[in-house]
């Protein structure tokens, strides 16, 4: 929420400098996000008098003009603005100033040949609106050559993030009222006072959805005017980030940003008969204010006439009874509408608008008299116009809300004893009524609808007595070493984070929310995708089913500022969804490898990249430290269709249990994910490893050295292409697990001298004795039992 500090200052007579009250909000638990002041960044830009206009020689549609800054030495222009004439006083952005719109510095240059000085400014281009027609045009006494931010003066702007539990401060009052609690001024009390009808209200107002609107209060203004609304009110506007539309628009919306209550006013000369709030009908839409079309459910509630629905109720009001510069009679609208039934409305029909975000959190159903007088006075004032009589159809759910508490809980709960007279005065400060001695009463405000309980009283005395005020106590330590609280997965979540970064890889720590697109390229066929009903943003819409994605965009954002090599590393949870709707989380572990795995040298002034072989090692010495078998696991190919089919494949305890995939995106992928170059990943299925055995976790073997040397023979087999060559390293190891404890190839020949179809694989053996060296018939032995085992896959020992 926005606002600026004029606006705040309506509402609290306060000499809080912006960065004071900021402080102040951010200790009440209102969050600032940021301070801005639009007017420091026009300090370069000068009230400038036009003195001459005369039309430039090269161009029908540009003016030479001949502009003073007070200092006797005019400047010349050219300008393409209409409104640009001799006499008048606008806004020179001199030579080094920079445009706040689009960051463009001004600089002398010639325009079509004639020598232009800087550039005459428009509302648009300096960031004060919408108005790009002509130039800005100032009073007449506007002092020629003080800077523009000078005369404008200082206003910030604060950016505030309101919680959802609180819809007090949805509007700028709600705010002030914190402030003055915190003794940073004086609340000014709201002055709305009641216009009496002229005439009675021609409208019949009722409704017919007392659970979706328990109330609807209304009347029509006739005779209006609905022009442009004034400068300090499109100002406020602004500072809010909303752009001024019209008189009863603006007025509309100023009293819903300062006062939390939204209301609405209709074309009364569009409205035929009747107006009520109801249920919707079987087949009704209605066209909205933006626009769309919105199919309508019976359980909605809407406000409607006789012939058709012209509001979402509390939502967003139609096209057909919008009011234009042609409306000179309106019927205002200022009603109480279910907070659950808004939120499934706006959920359902996916939409959003301010009067939803404060009706679903709960606007105070006692605002309802004060927020129409407020409208109609308004109004009255900007528009003119003469009312006619009140129509209160309904009932507001204005219900006594008496909460016992004990003052003493200040200390108990909040950590912080607080005096009970100070403790009474900062409740009456925020609208809280306290009576009686011991135990208090105390009556909860309607603006207020998330205090509950006493333990909510305590948190209202405390974050304004100060949060900083409590102290900082150690919790309650026992004797004795602490047992480890860890799980077995944490552990080794923790194991493989260390081994990760020992690597050389970067954590990163991505949403667990992906636009659709990159979800559904690492979507699976055994699982569906989680896609969220009500997303924040369509960037954070479906629930990843891989780390991949997250990853591959941070890399290429890394990429696209300049990054020369990308090593990301993310542990996870990816979110499954079964069969009946059956959902898991998942833990993973994931890794990107992208651009350059070395720079380029002097030998070969090339650089080189990532490749498959990156992406295995990373995978088996990851694998390795979860407490993987990994000289035990199969190579097998299969890794997905977002990996290159010829350049990638899977680590398998078995043939079905995938513990890994790793190898190189498919092109498609690299295509899908606006990234250049190879880029070598893996993924690590943390949920799959095996549980292990022993009670002590991870805790190393003894070490315990073998009392005899080790032997080595080397074995060249002819074996088939298709064979991989793992298989026969598995068949190696297997062939006699007493004495082989290692096997590896180290060479892969395929020429002169083997058979077509055929390759020659060399490997290496490792052979241990145990409680006795080998002799000529033992390792005869062994070689017969490696050779009988390779055979089974067809190959036999190369003469």
């Amino acid at each position: 929420m926005k606002f600026a500090l004029s606006w705040l200052k309506r509402h609290l007579d306060t000499t809080a400098d912006a960065a004071t009250i900021a402080r102040t909000m951010t200790s009440l638990g209102l969050e600032i996000e940021s301070v801005g002041d639009t007017s420091a960044a026009l300090s370069a830009f000068r009230i400038a008098r036009v003195l001459t206009a005369e039309r430039h020689p090269q161009a029908d549609k540009l003016q030479v003009l001949s502009v003073d800054l007070g200092d006797g030495a005019p400047l010349q222009v050219v300008c393409g603005a209409p409104n640009a004439r001799a006499g008048m006083i606008g806004v020179l952005g001199v030579a080094g100033a920079v445009v706040p719109t689009n960051g463009m510095e001004l600089r002398k240059s010639a325009i079509r040949g004639v020598e232009s000085n800087g550039m005459m400014c428009s509302a648009r281009e300096l960031g004060l609106g919408e108005d790009h027609d002509g130039i800005i045009e100032l009073p007449a006494d506007a002092p020629v050559g003080t800077s523009y931010a000078d005369y404008l003066g200082s206003d910030p702007v604060f950016d505030v993030s309101i919680t959802p539990n609180r819809p007090d401060c949805m509007g700028v009052y709600g705010i002030a009222r914190d402030l003055a609690a915190a003794g940073l001024g004086t609340l000014r009390p709201i002055v709305a006072d009641h216009a009496e009808g002229r005439f009675a209200c021609p409208v019949d107002i009722r409704t017919d959805d007392a659970e979706g609107c328990p109330a609807f209060y209304g009347r029509v203004i006739r005779g209006l005017h609905n022009g442009p609304s004034p400068q300090w009110l499109q100002d406020a506007l602004k500072s809010a980030g909303q752009r001024p539309i019209s008189a009863l628009v603006d007025i509309s919306n100023f009293v819903m940003l300062g006062y939390g209550r939204p209301t609405h006013v209709y074309d009364l000369a569009r409205l035929s008969g009747a107006v009520v709030a109801r249920k919707a009908r079987a087949g009704e839409t209605v066209l909205a204010l933006n626009g769309r079309d919105y199919a309508l459910e019976p359980w909605m509630t809407v406000i409607a006439d006789d012939v058709m629905v012209h509001d979402v109720a509390g939502i967003m009001g139609g096209e057909h009874s919008g009011c234009s510069a042609a409306t000179t009679d309106v019927l205002l609208e200022v009603a109480y509408f279910d907070p659950a039934s808004i939120a499934r409305t706006g959920q359902a029909l996916a939409l959003t608008s301010d009067a939803r975000g404060r009706f679903e959190r709960g606007v105070d159903p006692g605002f309802l008299d004060t927020g129409l007088d407020l409208l109609t006075a308004l109004i009255l004032e900007i528009c003119g116009g003469e009312p006619s009589h009140v129509v209160r159809a309904g009932t507001p759910p204005v219900a006594d809300k008496l909460v016992a508490y004990d003052p003493a809980l200040a200390g108990r709960l909040g950590g912080v004893d607080v005096p009970q007279a100070e403790q009474r005065r900062i409740l009456a400060a925020l609208g809280f009524g306290v009576s009686g001695e011991g135990l208090w009463r105390v009556a909860v405000p309607g603006w207020r609808p998330d205090v509950d309980g006493a333990a909510d009283i305590v948190e209202e005395v405390i974050r304004v007595h100060g949060l900083d005020a409590v102290p900082s106590t150690p919790l309650p330590r026992a004797a004795g070493v602490a047992k480890p609280t860890a799980t077995p997965m944490q552990t080794m979540e923790r194991r493989l984070r260390r081994a990760a970064a020992a690597r050389g890889s970067n954590e990163a720590v991505t949403w667990s929310f992906l636009p659709e697109a990159p979800a559904v390229h690492f979507a699976d066929d055994d699982h569906a995708l989680w896609v969220l009903a009500n997303p924040i943003s369509e960037d954070l819409k479906v629930m990843r089913p891989s780390l991949l994605p997250g990853l591959l965009m941070a890399a290429k954002r890394n990429l696209d500022r300049g990054a020369d090599s990308v090593r990301l590393f993310e542990i996870g949870r990816r979110y499954l969804r079964g069969a009946g709707g059956a959902s898991a989380e998942a833990p993973s572990l994931a890794i990107v490898l992208a651009g350059e795995r070395a720079p380029r040298d002097w030998q070969s002034g090339k650089s080189a990249g990532f490749d498959a072989f990156d992406a295995k090692a990373e995978a088996l010495a990851l694998l390795a430290q979860a407490g993987a078998p990994v000289e035990n696991l199969m190579v097998m190919g299969e890794a997905g269709a977002q990996f290159h089919p010829g350049q990638s494949a899977t680590l398998r305890l078995g043939p079905k249990t995938v513990l890994a995939r790793f190898g190189m995106l498919h092109p498609a992928t690299l295509k899908a994910f606006d990234l250049s170059g190879p880029v070598a990943v893996v993924e690590l299925f943390l949920d799959r490893l095996p549980a292990r055995k022993s009670a002590g976790g991870f805790a190393r073997a003894v070490y315990a050295p073998p009392a005899l040397q080790a032997v080595t023979r080397d074995f060249a087999f002819l074996i088939g292409l298709d064979i991989p060559a793992a298989d026969v390293v598995r068949a190696v190891r297997g062939a006699d697990k007493a004495n082989v404890v290692g096997a590896r190839v180290f060479d892969d020949f395929r020429g002169v001298g083997v058979p077509e179809g055929m390759r020659s694989l060399a490997i290496e053996v490792r052979l241990q004795p145990v409680d006795k060296s080998y002799d000529d018939a033992a390792l005869k032995g062994i070689a017969d039992r490696i050779v009988a085992a390779v055979a089974k896959l067809g190959g036999t020992l190369r003469g």
